[in-house]
């Protein structure tokens, strides 16, 4: 089995306020402090399937300007999903199947790009709006019983497993792959750092919270019972774990490398770009509403987050 990482996006950040504050408030924790932020996915090669764990966000996805109130910063554009996957040596006819982890359009993003594959995707998701249209899709009703603490799992192949994970999206899900004695936990974003985990904090990013505490907890017992290379999308911590085939120690962490970050001056465009989602919002297709004019109860039409989670473009 062979497991990469695909990048995509990198320099970017999350504040431990957006990382942290799920549960007892953005306003406990320090702004100051940003977090290393990239985007990747992942890439399972078994010998007789190729799968991939989420697909990017859509190309042409412009980037994000922040500033020094941005909660969170997805990073700068490496390349597009598709020239990603190309560069590990993989085009869009071999992929045999995707298992998409939420919804949100940076894990969902170029499905459109793998019409031959088959994606599973939680029953309880297949109706949302970044999946309209797509036919080739399979709802996962995870009928293989408990994969260890995880009461919900369906057997993908031999040593792949799609394991229900509600929380941050109704319909959330993770990957684990098992190769050589280890346990390659792909996840979308049961956290966006590292450093959550070990600090066993919730991100102010759910649709459940209380399943996402459900899901963090099963989560952090799993870990501690198997020896767990824990590979995240948002952060390079993810796919360093994986190069490194590190496995996840809860009770000594990885020293924290803190973002380094150069806020620019950039020319207002008008354009805004939701962080958590990728749901860009043009004035000139809302009749020429200006961001900023918009109430302040306004939210993503897509992930249904606040204005603050929103970034210029």
């Amino acid at each position: 089995m062979i497991i990469k990482a695909v990048k995509f996006r990198k320099d970017g950040f999350y504040t431990q306020p957006f990382a942290f504050g799920g549960e007892e408030g953005m306003e406990k924790f320090d702004k100051s402090v940003r977090y290393r932020g990239s985007l990747q996915n992942y890439l399972i090669d078994t010998g007789s399937d190729v799968i991939l764990v989420d697909t990017g966000l859509p190309a042409g996805t412009p980037e994000e300007k922040p500033d020094e109130n941005s909660l969170a910063y997805t990073g700068k554009n490496i390349q597009s999903y598709v020239e990603a996957l190309a560069s590990l040596g993989y085009t869009p006819d071999k992929v045999t199947k995707i298992l998409l982890t939420h919804k949100h359009s940076d894990h969902s993003g170029e499905l459109k790009s793998f019409p031959n594959a088959e994606i599973f995707v939680n029953a309880d998701e297949t109706g949302a709006a970044e999946l309209a249209g797509l036919q080739n899709i399979t709802p996962v009703k995870f009928t293989s019983g408990a994969y260890y603490n995880f009461p919900e799992s369906e057997k993908i192949c031999e040593g792949v497993y799609f394991i229900k994970a509600k929380g941050h999206t109704l319909g959330n899900s993770i990957v684990i792959a098992e190769d050589g004695g280890l346990f390659y936990m792909l996840h979308g974003d049961i956290t966006y750092v590292d450093e959550a985990l070990y600090e066993n904090k919730l991100s102010v990013v759910f649709e459940d919270k209380a399943a996402a505490r459900e899901t963090l907890d099963r989560v952090r017992e799993f870990v501690r019972s198997h020896p767990t290379v824990y590979c995240g999308t948002h952060t390079p911590q993810g796919y360093d774990n994986l190069e490194a085939k590190r496995v996840m120690d809860l009770d000594s962490p990885v020293p924290t490398v803190l973002a380094e970050v150069d806020f620019a001056a950039v020319e207002a465009t008008g354009v805004y770009v939701c962080s958590i989602c990728g749901y860009v919002y043009d004035p000139a297709e809302h009749d020429g509403t200006a961001f900023e004019a918009l109430p302040d109860d306004w939210r993503c039409p897509r992930c249904k987050q606040p204005k603050e989670k929103f970034n210029r473009a």
